[in-house]
């Protein structure tokens, strides 16, 4: 596996980026290139490898950045709630089915929007909220 661990070379220079705390951020990584086709971009992991101290991962051209809860830090595992991750994408049935195959639930289904795009939304294993839309047309 190429090194991906912390460096100069950032590739997020600028606009908002969410920053989440997921348990088992390995794994969430590997559930976020399946479910979403992201590609992990730097990882830096604590010294003895048990946890991960940062990601950086693009997503459909965006960026989402998360890590491990650090307790004794004063940064405990908390349910994620009032938030959800948008994907504005160019073929909604593709992604749509990805995502659930891959292991996210459906909450909303995908359906055609009075703001004209069709749109859906759905939850990852870890609880995060997700929408996606593609115009209609």
């Amino acid at each position: 596996m190429e090194d991906k661990t912390w460096n100069t070379e950032r590739p997020v220079k600028d606009g908002v980026v969410p920053y989440l705390m997921l348990e088992d951020s390995s794994g969430a990584s590997a559930f976020y290139q399946k479910a979403f086709g992201g590609e992990e971009l730097i990882r830096m992991p604590t010294e003895d490898g048990k946890r991960v101290m940062h990601i950086t991962m693009r997503i459909n051209n965006g960026f989402l950045m998360f890590n491990d809860p650090f307790p004794e830090h004063g940064y405990p595992a908390e349910t994620p709630q009032g938030y959800t991750l948008h994907l504005q994408v160019d073929d909604i049935d593709a992604w749509w089915k990805r995502a659930i195959d891959a292991g996210c639930t459906e909450v909303m289904a995908v359906q055609d929007m009075f703001w004209g795009d069709r749109y859906g939304q759905l939850k990852d294993p870890w609880g995060v909220s997700w929408s996606m839309g593609q115009p209609k047309g």
